[in-house]
This record gives C-alpha cells, sequence and structure tokens, in this order.
C-alpha cells in the first residue's frame, strides 16, 4: 500500500476531500497538521505539526515516519508547501526545490525570478518600510496596485487611481499585514487591464500538463479584487489559451517548479497574456470539487495524489461537461445569524450543490481585510454560458442574514 503523507494547515478547508481521495486509492495516509483531525478508516496517523515555523515542522514529520518510510509528501494550500518540500528533499522523495517553493510564496521573489527571466509580468517596485509610496507610483503610472509580497486570496489588495489615494491604500496595507503577523515590505503593481483566467496545472520534469483552464467573468477591476465565479472550460479562443499556457511554461521554468500542483493567475491583454501570480499548490478553498477526471468522475484531489504518487493517470483528462463554482460574496462586515434559500438553490436547474463554510454566529468581514468566503455554489451544464447563468440564478435566490 503506498504511504503519502498530507501537509495540511489548520486553516485548510480541503482535509475531508483528500482523505477521502486517499481512501478511494488504497493510500495509507498520514496528515501533518496544525489543527485537530480525528482518527478514520482514510487517515493511518495525524502528526502535530506549526506551519509558521517550516524547519521544525519538517523535522517533526521526519522523525515520526522514520521507521515506517513514506512514498510522498503533498503540501495543501500556501502555508503547506514549503514544509512539504523540506520533507520530500529530505527523504530523497520527488519534490520542488525548497527554494524554488518558497518564491512562490514572496511576490517580490516571484517577480524579481520572472523579470530576469523575461515573462510577461506587471511592472513593479519594492516598497521598503516608511519609503514614500509616491515616486514608485509615478514611476509605473496609475492606476497602480498596492499588494503585501505573503497573503493571498485578494487580501490586502487595493487598486489607487491618482496619488491622492496611494498614502491611506499603504497604510491600510501595512495595517492587515501586522493583523496577519506579517510587515512590510510592499509591491506596487501596474495594474493590468483585461480579462483574468486561472490555470490549473501540474509540473513534471517533462513540462506543464494543463489540468483546466478557467474564465472569471467577474470584471476583476478593483479597487478590491473579489474572486466570485469561476468557469471552465475557457471561452476565450484557443489562440489566447495557447499563448497562457507557453507563458506559464517559461514562468514555471523562471521558478524552478518541477514537481506537482500548480495554480496560477493571468490577465489576456492586448499583448498578450500577463502572469499576475503562480502558486506551487492547487486550487484553493472548495473549487476543486468544480472538477473531474475521468470516465469515473474522480475528483482533483485523486488526481493530484496519483500524480504524487507516481500512479496510472492515462485516460484521466477533465470531464466533458462544463463546470464552475462561485465563491459566495461577504455583503458587509458583521456576524452571520442565518442563510435563506438553500433549499429554494437546490432547485435550480444545472446547480449540483452548495456549500456553507462559515458557521451561523461567525464573524465575517469583506476585502481587503477578510480571508474567507461565506461558501461555494457549484453548477454543471453543457455548456459554460450555462453554469455561469445557473450559478448567477443560485446566488440571487439565496439571502444572508448578517448582524
Amino acid at each position: 500500500m503506498p504511504r503519502l503523507c498530507l501537509v495540511l494547515p489548520a486553516t485548510s478547508y480541503r482535509g475531508a476531500d483528500f482523505v477521502d481521495a486517499a481512501a478511494d486509492l488504497g493510500v495509507d495516509l498520514i496528515v501533518a497538521t496544525e489543527g485537530s483531525l480525528p482518527l478514520s478508516p482514510g487517515v493511518a496517523g495525524v502528526i502535530t505539526i506549526d506551519c509558521s515555523d517550516p524547519h521544525r515542522a519538517a523535522g517533526t514529520i521526519i522523525a515520526a515516519v522514520e521507521e515506517d518510510p513514506l512514498d510522498a509528501v503533498l503540501g495543501v494550500d500556501d502555508s503547506g508547501v514549503v514544509v512539504a518540500a523540506m520533507v520530500a528533499e529530505a527523504l530523497g522523495l520527488p519534490h520542488n526545490p525548497v527554494g524554488a517553493v518558497a518564491a512562490t510564496r514572496d511576490k517580490a521573489v516571484m517577480r524579481g525570478l520572472l523579470l530576469a527571466a523575461g515573462v510577461p509580468q506587471p511592472r513593479f517596485r519594492l516598497l521598503g518600510a516608511d519609503q514614500d509610496p509616491h515616486p514608485s507610483a509615478a514611476e509605473i503610472g496609475y492606476p497602480v496596485v498596492v499588494k503585501p509580497r505573503t497573503l493571498s486570496a485578494s487580501r490586502g489588495v487595493i487598486r489607487v487611481d491618482g496619488a491622492a489615494e496611494l498614502t491611506d491604500a499603504v497604510a491600510r496595507v501595512e495595517s492587515i499585514l501586522a493583523e496577519a503577523g506579517d510587515s512590510p515590505p510592499l509591491l506596487v503593481e501596474e495594474y493590468v487591464d483585461g480579462e483574468e483566467v486561472a490555470v490549473e496545472a501540474l509540473a513534471t520534469p517533462a513540462g506543464v500538463e494543463i489540468l483546466a483552464v478557467f474564465d472569471k467573468p467577474d470584471p476583476l477591476a478593483g479597487p478590491y479584487f473579489e474572486e466570485t465565479i469561476y468557469v471552465t472550460p475557457s471561452r476565450h479562443p484557443e489562440s489566447a489559451i495557447e499563448a497562457a499556457a507557453e507563458v506559464l511554461g517559461r514562468a514555471v521554468s523562471a521558478l524552478g517548479l518541477v514537481h506537482g500542483p500548480l495554480h496560477a493567475e493571468f490577465r489576456l491583454t492586448d499583448e498578450g497574456p500577463k502572469v499576475i501570480e503562480v502558486a506551487s499548490r492547487s486550487i484553493g478553498g472548495l473549487c476543486g470539487r468544480s472538477l473531474r477526471f475521468g470516465m469515473l468522475h474522480q475528483s482533483l484531489e485523486s488526481l493530484l495524489i496519483r500524480a504524487a504518487l507516481g500512479m496510472p493517470r492515462r485516460g484521466m483528462g477533465r470531464e466533458a461537461a462544463a463546470s464552475g463554482v462561485m465563491m459566495l460574496p461577504i455583503p458587509h462586515d458583521g456576524t452571520l445569524r442565518g442563510v435563506r434559500g438553500v433549499t429554494a438553490v437546490s432547485e435550480v436547474p444545472g446547480i449540483t450543490s452548495i456549500e456553507i463554510t462559515v458557521p451561523v454566529g461567525g464573524r465575517i468581514r469583506r476585502l481587503p481585510e477578510g480571508d474567507r468566503y461565506l461558501g461555494f455554489l457549484f453548477a454543471t451544464a453543457d455548456h459554460p454560458a450555462e453554469v455561469e447563468a445557473a450559478l448567477r440564478e443560485g446566488h440571487s435566490v439565496l439571502e444572508f442574514v448578517i448582524d
């Protein structure tokens, strides 16, 4: 029985999906986590770690599996990927170089590597603590985007249209960073106009394998960048998707990634695709549930476990039906008191499921301070436009009661 260690941060939504996938594949699963995870038929053991201290976390995992060797290590979500790379490197298992994974966790380092390789991306400047942001923004040209180096899911990302707004925007991002336990420098980037796509892929020694391309049909023009709808397959011209795949290959090479999941985001511009982000993980939240692969409709997590362990994946292309997910947006800050319309939304043609991930009584905040969504709504249909329409209709029948 193959033996896999899953590095699962406490904030991840995805533990249950990976556990189910491992059980279906007959994999002996060890979970290294900051949170609590009860032993179940799908989990052979749990290792308690702290992902905020990657070296110590990696050492804890290595010591725990010394007498029962692993066949692979897989990191889930941003804070788990560096730990996973460290463990795999120490144990001589297939892995990305630790420095390459760390570069995907620091947007400034990532931007520098992409720049050195000539990969198309926004122009940028690094902004140190107490540094006047106005010269950097003026050099780039307004509008600009102020963002942290390390946070994800658009947290702390703000578009600024003119010099009068810049000082307040920088102070706001610094406050968000402080709350997250981080600090400057920040990035000031060129705002790149154009529609956005997300690419799910695998890095392999032979190159990049594209798994799915999602359109983001809602405009992401700022001042904040709350993502909502993802729909696949893309409705953009095949030439645009091929160009994005080619740029992704160049970006992956520049970063030094050679193994495992990739999640990348691009703006499609008149000059061609430009890289917004490359992460050495798969799509976040529960969005992976919108994807199914092969004739047996296997999950994204099943595919990722197969790839990590070198198990056969022949015939596991994305299924032909269109599919998508809506990350349910937060209308305003407050305390969630209830959700109405959950039964009605299940009757909308095309809707397959809904998952509310904030418990009643939970405190919620909008971006740029917020770090989560109310939940996830899923749909499938024959055509991407039908999926998008189903998600919009489903969302319209929901009512969130927020104090």
